[in-house]
């Protein structure tokens, strides 16, 4: 395999799980993570940015991986004393994940862009992969139900995925710029582009919806690999296969694969999955059937080299 980079683009936990095993298998120099700002929100005056704080705090071998989010080792003064208070205390903050909201939100206030906080914050953490938000300027996704629209953490988090899903929508996206240094890399060659498994409605549309982005990957050259967030009729972690019952999408990996048909030039899709193979072959996308779910750092690294091991096999039929 070439020297270009690989850019994954990403989500919260099943993101951060793939990227992370890319990180033990690919140089620093080599990977860089596109993350999703369409869940940011602001709460108690502080900006809030979950998927890329998902990603920092894995990289950074500070994540709580029972939890999934947050920092291990946390604790809870704050919210114990907001919620004494009658406070909100449907989102949880632990005392040193505040410490980071903070000092978002003092930088952001500053004029510091939020690429710019990102790279400070890994930095500090010494992360030597490059982490970068979609963009600069404010996206909101919305998800639309029965009962009305509702901000994305109101929906995920407060109402803990009830309300019946009817659509999405992101806020302040046709006024977005797609991040110029993925815009960049996107433009010098990169091996490939993944796709990971992550929601595909609310963390990889934002992403490829915000103005400029799907554009510059389709004019990258670069194979596009996906990898599926559905195993055997169900998501691994949060409410993909939910919303697509809901939207009258049968929850698998072959509809995965056609709500990314022509972008996506191979699906990554789990072994229990595989009599799908043939059906998203026919949709034009060449297969790799692995095991997908991630337990441990060891299948982390296994499916990022399943991974990586098709991105070679994709140049090298192009070559040929």
């Amino acid at each position: 395999m070439s020297s270009g980079k690989i850019i994954a683009l990403s989500g919260g936990v099943g993101g951060a799980k793939l990227v992370l095993g890319l990180s033990h298998v690919l140089p620093d120099d080599r990977l860089m993570v596109v993350t999703n700002t369409g869940d940011d929100f602001d709460h108690f005056g502080l900006r809030i940015c979950p998927d890329t704080d998902t990603v920092i705090y894995t990289l950074a071998d500070l994540a709580d991986k029972a939890k999934g989010w947050g920092r291990a080792n946390e604790s809870w003064t704050f919210m114990e004393t907001t919620a004494s208070l009658g406070g909100e205390d449907w989102f949880n903050l632990g005392d040193g994940d505040l410490a980071l909201h903070v000092m978002r939100t003092q930088a952001l206030a500053g004029g510091q862009s939020l690429s710019e906080v990102t790279a400070s914050v890994s930095k500090a953490w010494k992360i030597s992969v490059q982490i970068v938000p979609m963009c600069d300027q404010a996206v909101a996704t919305i998800v639309n139900t029965e009962t009305g629209p509702l901000a994305f953490q109101h929906y995920f988090v407060r109402d803990q995925c009830r309300p019946v899903a009817t659509g999405f929508s992101f806020d302040g996206i046709d006024h977005a710029i797609a991040n110029p240094i993925a815009v960049d890399a996107f433009g010098r060659a990169p091996d490939a582009i993944i796709l990971t498994p992550s929601n595909p409605y609310v963390s990889i549309d934002p992403i490829l919806k915000t103005p400029g982005m799907r554009t510059a990957i389709e004019a990258s050259g670069a194979p596009v690999i996906a990898v599926s967030p559905i195993v055997g009729g169900a998501a691994i972690k949060g409410p993909a296969a939910k919303m697509m019952s809901e939207l009258g999408v049968p929850a698998t990996a072959l509809e995965v694969a056609r709500h990314y048909r022509g972008l996506v030039d191979a699906m990554v899709i789990d072994k229990v999955d595989g009599h799908l193979a043939p059906a998203i072959q026919q949709l034009g996308m060449d297969v790799r059937v692995v095991p997908t779910v991630m337990r441990n750092l060891d299948d982390k690294i296994a499916l990022a080299k399943d991974v990586l091991a098709l991105v070679k096999h994709l140049k090298s039929a192009r070559r040929s």
